[in-house]
């Protein structure tokens, strides 16, 4: 019964590390957005591990951010994410549909961007254009806003 305890008692303190351990690892990340032209609507930013899940548009995070602290089409944002190596799109979902808007020739309405990516062609980039590496401390990184 004693050694029976002893392992659940180690067992359960194993598993309270883990916890710790995890949430050590999730890092505080400072997010610069800047040539927003209004302040209708949200941000909504999609957080992407890999070529594969970028392409499938199935973002790994996805994080809807108001525009209250908008100025002078910059804000500045804050989020966490673990360690690791990663691809942040933006779109400046002005309307709130939570979907990039289109025109007739399929041209994007509505402002979209990357991390650490200002796109100067008409060609969708790949995810290896604006991957970055977060660390465990002091992460941040910029997106410059695109409207067409």
């Amino acid at each position: 019964m004693k050694k029976r305890n002893v392992f659940f008692i180690n067992l359960f303190m194993a598993f309270c590390f883990m916890l710790n351990g995890a949430n050590a690892q999730t890092q505080n990340t400072q997010v610069t957005i800047s040539d927003i032209r209004s302040e209708k609507g949200q941000i909504v930013l999609n957080v992407f591990k890999d070529e594969q899940s970028y392409q499938k548009e199935q973002p790994y995070k996805q994080i809807k951010v108001d525009k209250k602290g908008l100025d002078k089409g910059k804000l500045v944002i804050h989020c966490t994410l673990e360690a690791g190596t990663y691809g942040v799109t933006l779109l400046d979902d002005e309307n709130g549909n939570g979907i990039m808007d289109k025109n007739m020739v399929r041209m994007p309405r509505e402002g979209f961007g990357f991390s650490n990516f200002f796109m100067e062609k008409l060609k969708k980039p790949s995810f290896d254009d604006f991957k970055m590496q977060l660390k465990n401390q002091d992460n941040q990184f910029a997106i410059r806003v695109k409207y067409m």
